[in-house]
């Protein structure tokens, strides 16, 4: 028998996709929700919380609970998102040091000075990617970096699955269940030195990985 929160998130679920709930309508108060389904404020928001698992509401501090737009899945592959003209783009710079895992990241001392490239993606007024880039001080490059730059070498990428972190799902405006994909990204020049540590997260309800591998002839010609 479903319990009473999959209950309640069922019957919001079928009113959100037929239309009788639309996009950016704010949802009646959780507790005046909650006396409408006869049920506690945290039998409620553990209902709601379903659905923003699902990417299907967003509650944001202060104003509440809204039906959430459809947001636009992308793809990131070699390195970028796909280019979508619906999305803009916040940056801030910032100056910082070196510590935590950015030491073995970007292969530099503690403390030494780095620049943060913080990029804020949006579609219409809803958030939709984060990243952070960081470069060496004196590396720093005078346009923005974020595309590959003569002298890189190679590119190193991990791709992780996981929970979002509070500050990143507040950043997101995302449930603390929704998983996300977290990409390292790090680029070295011709000499092995590091020049930039790029850390991308994509909440998984907008965004897919796409790997691609090149065959030389001499691989091909040794398959099968």
């Amino acid at each position: 028998m479903p319990s009473l929160r999959h209950t309640i998130a069922a019957d919001l679920r079928i009113q959100i996709t037929t239309g009788h709930l639309k996009a950016g309508e704010r949802l009646p108060s959780e507790p005046r929700l909650a006396a409408q389904y006869k049920v506690s404020t945290p039998t409620l928001r553990n209902a709601l919380a379903l659905l923003q698992a699902e990417g299907l509401i967003e509650k944001i501090h202060g104003k509440g609970n809204f039906i959430r737009r459809s947001l636009r899945r992308l793809t990131y592959t070699g390195g970028h998102l796909t280019p979508d003209e619906d999305l803009h783009v916040t940056i801030r710079t910032t100056n910082v040091r070196a510590r935590g895992d950015l030491l073995s990241l970007l292969k530099v001392p503690s403390r030494t000075p780095l620049t943060e490239f913080l990029y804020l993606s949006h579609q219409g007024e809803s958030p939709h990617s984060l990243a952070r880039i960081y470069v060496p001080r004196g590396l720093a490059p005078a346009e923005l970096p974020w595309c590959r730059r003569p002298g890189w070498a190679e590119t190193r990428e991990t791709v992780t699955a996981r929970l979002p972190t509070p500050e990143e799902a507040t950043t997101l405006r995302i449930s603390s269940t929704l998983a996300v994909l977290a990409i390292t990204r790090v680029s070295s020049d011709t000499t092995g030195r590091v020049v930039e540590a790029a850390r991308l997260l994509l909440p998984g309800d907008r965004a897919n990985a796409l790997f691609i591998t090149h065959h030389t002839t001499e691989e091909r010609g040794t398959e099968g």
